[in-house]
């Protein structure tokens, strides 16, 4: 099978201009990103998927070379654009894979548009309603940003201008292996942060979480209904403080589990085949 190679667009989506990555042909399968990253965080499962898959890799509102609207950071709006993106491409319905503050995202699209997503994989998250509602000394402080960034122009006026000794920190202490990510890597990401508006975008992201967790104790009670993949990173020091297996179960009915040896909050950049090879047997089932 002869493969497309990756393209990027640009489209009006929920009211937004977004930017996303399109490779390969087959059923579907949108790839959402985290932080603090792009869509650029899934080159290696672009080369890895797109040879049996249609991939649509978008950067989320606020990121990237999407547009930084001044609102909207909650993840019912987040998920609604990517459902709208979904349709300006004729895409009814997906698998979605998803990472971090994307994973959140896509759980809030399974949960509203649950018609739209027929697989969901959830990578390193613990989802925000669970993650506040567990809340101590030793979670605030692994989750220090959290607070941090939730904090109004405060962040950016401390960042701006050094935004790769703030990333380069972020990046290395998230990994296992601290070179896991190269110095182009990491310039890509500061490319990224550095634009006008990059580090307000992903700040209001974190801003938003009351609303999130409003919205999650709307219908905290239903599980998702497609399977579901959770893998993380077993090095991450957020995943040993809870039980990744029994967190998820209260969130999907027929749930997977992957733990990723040697890897942190990053395993998708850090053990690429590993994740690869756990993505592809998840999404062997999707036919479209």
């Amino acid at each position: 099978m002869v493969t497309k190679s990756t393209t990027h667009h640009r489209c009006v989506a929920n009211g937004i201009k977004f930017h996303y990555a399109e490779a390969g042909e087959g059923p579907p399968v949108v790839l959402l990103h985290g932080f603090p990253e792009t869509s650029y965080a899934w080159r290696y499962q672009i080369e890895a998927l797109k040879t049996r898959y249609r991939l649509i890799v978008p950067d989320l509102r606020g990121y990237g070379a999407t547009d930084k609207a001044p609102t909207g950071y909650d993840k019912r709006t987040m998920a609604n654009d990517i459902r709208a993106l979904m349709a300006n491409l004729g895409i009814e319905r997906a698998a979605i894979v998803a990472h971090d503050r994307g994973a959140r995202v896509g759980l809030r699209l399974a949960k509203d548009h649950p018609d739209a997503v027929a697989r969901f994989a959830a990578l390193d998250n613990i989802p925000t309603r669970f993650l506040f509602g567990s809340m101590n000394a030793r979670v605030a402080q692994a989750s220090w940003f959290f607070f941090f960034q939730g904090v109004r122009d405060l962040p950016e006026a401390l960042i701006q201008g050094r935004e790769e000794l703030w990333l380069r920190y972020i990046l290395t202490s998230w990994t296992y292996d601290p070179g896991a990510l190269s110095d182009a890597d990491i310039a890509t990401y500061v490319h990224a942060y550095a634009q006008p508006g990059g580090l307000r975008g992903a700040f209001e992201d974190y801003r938003a979480w009351r609303e999130d967790i409003a919205q999650d104790e709307e219908d905290k009670d239903v599980k998702l209904r497609c399977p579901t993949l959770a893998l993380w990173g077993s090095e991450f020091v957020a995943a040993k403080m809870v039980d990744m297996l029994e967190l998820w179960r209260g969130f999907a009915e027929d749930l997977t589990t992957v733990p990723i040896a040697q890897a942190g909050h990053l395993p998708h950049e850090e053990r690429p085949a590993e994740v690869n090879a756990a993505l592809a047997a998840f999404l062997a089932p999707w036919q479209g």
